[in-house]
């Protein structure tokens, strides 16, 4: 299933898209699509849903679509996780996962206004595949165990500023946490629908300049081995959100490459996953 919210900040209604692209109003199976909907067996009512034909179809016109899982417990997110990535940015290949925090009120929209921080210099473009928890997970005992607990996937643009994260602090988070900084969506893809989280490709785009294309075979830690790795450290809890790494081709490795100032569009895709795009203004 493709899961997502539709309608203004705040005020979203769940929504299922069809394998033809229409619309179901999932509003008689679950207020919204949260950890506790993913937590309490909500997929598989909302399949069967789907499966007795029970649901209204929605007229998707004027509606705006928000990120597909309200605001999570927590985003956490891997550095440096593609080979390509950490040669460019002169980075050592890491022997364990590069784990660091993001603020989850970062998430927004897929096509919502992303803003430039005042004072910023370096605001950077970064796709990247979401894995969303489904299942509370402590202590997985390995790729298939951790497996169990995805609920699925979605495309997440991880934004960042390189002078706060680098240069203004020995943590990342100052980069990392600036408000509209993670655009998720448009879908919440079921991990059943997603036969190889290791089998896709990533792209993006600024003013319509191809700046990125990579591939998730390519990632250092596969999903898998991220998700129990967490689980080692922290409680995932249904609704959290992991964003796994990107490839090549942003701002920080791409010497005279200009970042993104206000009026600048990115547009970026998974295959199989969407697509998103947003207009950046000054904050």
């Amino acid at each position: 299933m493709k899961l997502l919210r539709l309608g203004a900040p705040g005020k979203e209604r769940p929504a299922v898209r069809t394998e033809d692209g229409r619309l179901l109003d999932a509003s008689a199976v679950t207020a919204d699509i949260d950890g506790a909907f993913l937590g309490s067996g909500g997929l598989e009512r909302l399949r069967a849903a789907v499966a007795e034909t029970s649901l209204p179809e929605l007229d998707p016109a004027g509606l705006r679509i928000g990120a597909p899982v309200a605001r999570p417990g927590k985003v956490v997110c891997v550095g440096l996780n593609y080979r390509d990535h950490a040669a460019e940015t002169g980075a050592a290949i890491p022997p364990r996962p590069v784990i660091f925090m993001k603020d989850p009120g970062t998430v927004v929209g897929p096509h919502d206004e992303v803003l430039i921080p005042r004072g910023s210099v370096k605001t950077d473009w970064e796709v990247e595949l979401a894995v969303v928890i489904g299942r509370r997970a402590r202590y997985l005992d390995g790729p298939e165990a951790a497996r169990s607990v995805i609920a699925g996937y979605a495309v997440s643009h991880d934004v960042s500023e390189r002078e706060f994260q680098l240069e203004y602090s020995s943590q990342w988070n100052l980069g990392k946490s600036c408000e509209t900084f993670n655009p998720l969506g448009p879908w919440l893809v079921t991990a059943d629908e997603v036969s190889d989280p290791q089998d896709l490709s990533l792209h993006l785009s600024v003013n319509g300049v191809k700046r990125q294309r990579g591939h998730t075979r390519d990632m250092i830690f596969p999903v898998e081995h991220i998700v129990s790795y967490l689980s080692q450290y922290m409680v995932l809890e249904p609704g959290d959100v992991i964003n796994t790494g990107t490839p090549a081709g942003v701002a920080l490795g791409l010497p005279g490459t200009p970042y993104l100032r206000a009026g600048d569009t990115v547009e970026l895709a998974i295959d199989g996953l969407g697509g998103q795009r947003q207009t950046f203004a000054q904050a």
